[in-house]
């Protein structure tokens, strides 16, 4: 099994993740709300890239769908619900479809329609994506999100996190890109206090999110793995 890593939603290549297994990460902080939400019981998360057609998917479904998402960090006028994932509680989010459009997460994750399976990983999950990557034993593209379009610390720290829980448990060979994840991950396994380096901290701090990013840097504390099929994620 090869491991490459892509850095940003930006580079992402129809030839990169084709046919493989891509694992989308943006812990800070939608692919962290996706997977709660899931693990939360969510029925199902519909991606989208705009506010428009956020509204637009909305009104295809009755009162189960919520809004939720962010633009610079902040909740989206009209919305049910920012880009917390504190937020998505089981008494807010069980049995719900939410329809969820972020700056960077969605974006990565509709960028890589073409692959085999499209996985949600996170800190918060990331045994159980390891475990899966395992299962499926197929090449693996591990998409950061990064921020506008640049690389982001947060990203890539988490996929050295994947790639270690992978790393535990079988041989892979991996990408350049890939191996320089895993080493800084090893030389920094507290990811909290190196993530801090990261110029998206600055960004969740100024908007008094500390609770989300603690929260975000749990490691592997949810078993789920949501899972991109068809326009949903599952």
């Amino acid at each position: 099994m090869k491991i490459d890593l892509i850095i940003s939603a930006e580079d992402i290549k129809k030839a990169k993740v084709y046919k493989k297994t891509a694992v989308v990460i943006d812990m800070l902080r939608a692919t962290s709300v996706i997977t709660t939400a899931i693990a939360n019981g969510c029925e199902k998360v519909i991606p989208v890239l705009t506010i428009e057609e956020a509204l637009k998917t909305r009104k295809e479904y009755d009162k189960k769908a919520i809004l939720g998402g962010e633009r610079k960090g902040l909740k989206i006028e009209g919305f049910d619900f920012s880009n917390s994932p504190i937020e998505y509680s089981k008494e807010v989010i069980g049995g719900k479809t939410l329809i969820m459009t972020t700056t960077n997460g969605t974006r990565a994750i509709r960028g890589s329609e073409g692959a085999k399976d499209i996985i949600i990983g996170s800190v918060l999950n990331a045994e159980a994506v390891a475990n899966r990557i395992i299962e499926l034993n197929n090449d693996v593209a591990i998409v950061n999100a990064g921020t506008y379009g640049e690389f982001s610390i947060d990203d890539f720290i988490c996929s050295g996190y994947i790639i270690s829980c992978v790393k535990n448990k079988m041989k892979v060979e991996l990408t350049d890109a890939a191996k320089t994840a895993y080493y800084v991950y090893k030389k920094n396994e507290d990811i909290e206090s190196f993530v801090k380096y990261a110029k998206h901290y600055e960004r969740i701090m100024e908007l008094g999110l500390e609770e989300d990013f603690k929260y975000c840097c749990r490691k592997s504390t949810l078993k789920v793995v949501p899972q991109f099929i068809n326009g949903e994620i599952l």
